[in-house]
């Protein structure tokens, strides 16, 4: 049975602390799902670690706060850590151009277009807007290196398939890269690591290598996008609390 927005929601909360991402770090820890990522430090709490993020992780996810930059994982599921070098810190962003005459979207606009589209494929709406946000920035005109367009950085021929006539709009934008993500999900059964790792790198690296390929940027991509999902999730949840 297909998981609805709320429980995918709730699976991308889960799988923030089983995702890999390449930190300028200490310890490279390894998970029993096959899952790898670099950490600077580590805390038990209870039957959890808090693996700490570097700080290039933190400038990736716009926080200046390293006590609260943590992905946290069962303390079962790790396997082994290793102590590594110090990596580079270089950060890979979406490389986008943007044509002249960009559309100017307000934020309701804007967050109007996701929730509809999410409500019908039943994803998060804030997935969806992280998704967005680490293709393209929000620039609707946006075109990648390779020929992506638009907001959902969709290329020419995964357009046409999802029935997109004008990848510049907006509307049709979401609705094509929503219907591509919601295909992802299906093929790979709910596991939202390898639907990301498959909108980045296309199904066919994922299917190759069993898992979320070991490019640098696809991982980064992964990660980014689940900090992102996280982050507005929890000024959803201090919102709520005020």
């Amino acid at each position: 049975m297909p998981f609805n927005g709320m429980q995918r929601g709730l699976l991308m909360l889960a799988l923030a602390g089983m995702m890999s991402s390449l930190a300028n770090a200490a310890e490279h820890v390894t998970l029993r799902n096959g899952f790898e990522l670099d950490c600077v430090r580590q805390e038990t709490v209870g039957n959890k670690v808090r693996l700490y993020l570097a700080e290039r992780d933190l400038a990736a996810s716009n926080s200046s706060n390293t006590d609260t930059n943590y992905l946290e994982v069962a303390a079962d599921s790790i396997v082994r850590v290793e102590t590594v070098a110090d990596l580079p810190q270089s950060i890979v962003t979406a490389k986008v151009t943007t044509t002249s005459g960009t559309d100017i979207l307000s934020k309701a606009e804007m967050h109007e277009m996701l929730a509809h589209a999410g409500a019908i494929h039943h994803i998060d709406t804030d997935l969806l807007a992280s998704v967005m946000k680490a293709e393209s920035g929000g620039h609707v005109r946006a075109i990648s290196r390779t020929g992506a367009q638009g907001l959902m950085q969709l290329m020419p021929g995964t357009a046409s398939e999802m029935g997109v006539h004008d990848a510049f709009r907006p509307d049709q934008n979401i609705a094509g890269g929503t219907a591509y993500l919601d295909a992802l999900l299906t093929r790979y059964r709910d596991n939202i690591a390898l639907a990301l790792a498959a909108y980045n790198a296309g199904p066919g690296a994922v299917d190759r290598y069993h898992g979320v390929p070991p490019y640098r940027e696809t991982k980064e991509y992964v990660a980014r996008v689940i900090r992102e999902f996280n982050r507005r999730k929890q000024m959803a949840l201090v919102a709520q609390a005020q």
